[in-house]
């Protein structure tokens, strides 16, 4: 067993980064996306007992190494960006989110019985996470107070139902098609009836087909650059504490949404150079830690309803996301890549994408699942506190 901190650490980034290198080099790893790779190695890890179920390490990735990739990312966001997205998939994002409050809803109601006065905090919790990913998993559930053995279990619960998600966005396109006539943005040749988006004006990804992909491209960053960004990470971190010692009402991880949305707008931070790859690091070295904390005995611990709620807030999503999206007659390429930019975040969203060359899905992929980090945080707490309102499980 790896218990040295130290050695720990380093088996974590080891991994990170090894989740990173074969998304590059495999492509049919690249299929799956460097985050559920990270998800998977951290997996493998604990339920062969090769990690301590508890560690300082642990605490320090999920807390402020996480809150740093919280504010890291959210600095990238432009929210002028979303003129670039387009209606369609502004529209196709709109129905994700729906179809997880939804989700959230009709899992609160159906599970109740269960979950008793944990029901309102699950129900955000598991807002949070299928709006934008694993990230907002933690910042709503530690936010809502999640109790720690039910935190476990619906982080393996989460992890193993992401993976599936995934594997369905993938594959629905294949099986739905049919009945889906609008053509998909950027299709690669031979696929259908795409726009046939260019990777870029030099076809460099003819060569290269990872050279746009924001997790490879070689951008040039100074120590400058590294230095403001850790400062202003840290320095919004103290700021939301502050303010949420002082305003209790408002957990601090809204505080520093807030925070870092306003600072990423300023003239400065336009485009932060390094941000967008700070924050996906510290938040694969997240993922691994929520791999570790994916243990079977876990789920077995809570109840197999835990697991059964996350498939209800999916199930609910994908059919509110492919049955709204055919009455709006979107194409299907835009409403898997929204629905995984909302249940997994922008690198799984990003992940379909490439997987099925819908080179014309690649930003507008990233955009909105960069905007689920930000919205997901204040949905999560908003669900949390109606669900308890209205005295579900109370």
């Amino acid at each position: 067993m790896i218990g040295d901190p130290l050695a720990l650490a380093a088996a974590i980034a080891a991994l990170a980064g090894l989740a990173f290198w074969l998304d590059y080099r495999i492509p049919a790893l690249a299929k799956v996306g460097a985050s559920l790779l990270a998800i998977l190695f951290g997996a493998i890890l604990s339920n062969a007992g090769a990690v301590p179920r508890e560690s300082p390490v642990y605490d320090a990735i999920a807390g402020p190494v996480t809150s740093l990739a919280i504010a890291w990312l959210l600095l990238s966001v432009n929210l002028g960006d979303l003129r670039r997205v387009g209606p369609r998939m502004l529209g196709a994002f709109g129905l994700a989110v729906l179809g997880t409050v939804a989700g959230a809803a009709v899992g609160a109601v159906m599970f109740a019985g269960f979950f008793a006065d944990d029901t309102w905090r699950l129900a955000g919790t598991l807002t949070g996470t299928y709006s934008g990913g694993s990230v907002n998993f933690v910042a709503v559930g530690r936010g809502v107070g999640l109790e720690d053995t039910l935190f476990a279990g619906a982080t393996a619960a989460d992890a193993l139902t992401t993976g599936l998600w995934l594997g369905a966005t993938l594959l629905l396109p294949v099986w739905l098609r049919r009945w889906y006539p609008a053509p998909i943005p950027g299709e690669g040749p031979g696929e259908g009836e795409g726009e046939g988006e260019d990777w870029g004006a030099d076809a460099v990804a003819d060569v290269d087909p990872y050279a746009h992909h924001p997790f490879f491209l070689k951008r040039g960053i100074s120590t400058l650059d590294l230095a403001v960004l850790l400062a202003t990470g840290l320095a919004l971190l103290v700021a939301s504490e502050w303010m949420a010692a002082r305003i209790p009402v408002v957990p601090a991880v809204l505080w520093l949404t807030t925070f870092a949305l306003i600072v990423g707008h300023t003239k400065p931070f336009r485009e932060p150079r390094g941000a967008l790859q700070l924050g996906t690091l510290a938040l694969h070295l997240f993922f691994v830690v929520i791999g570790i904390y994916s243990r079977i005995a876990d789920i077995a611990e809570v109840g197999v309803e835990v697991f059964l709620y996350t498939l209800v807030v999916v199930g609910v999503h994908g059919v509110v996301v492919f049955g709204l999206g055919r009455l709006a007659r979107l194409d299907l390429g835009t409403l898997a890549v929204a629905s995984q930019a909302a249940v997994g975040g922008p690198s799984s969203a990003l992940a379909v994408a490439v997987a099925r060359g819908w080179q014309g899905l690649v930003l507008p992929g990233i955009i909105v699942g960069l905007l689920g980090y930000a919205v997901g945080n204040y949905l999560g707490f908003a669900v949390a506190y109606l669900v308890r309102g209205l005295g579900i499980g109370l």
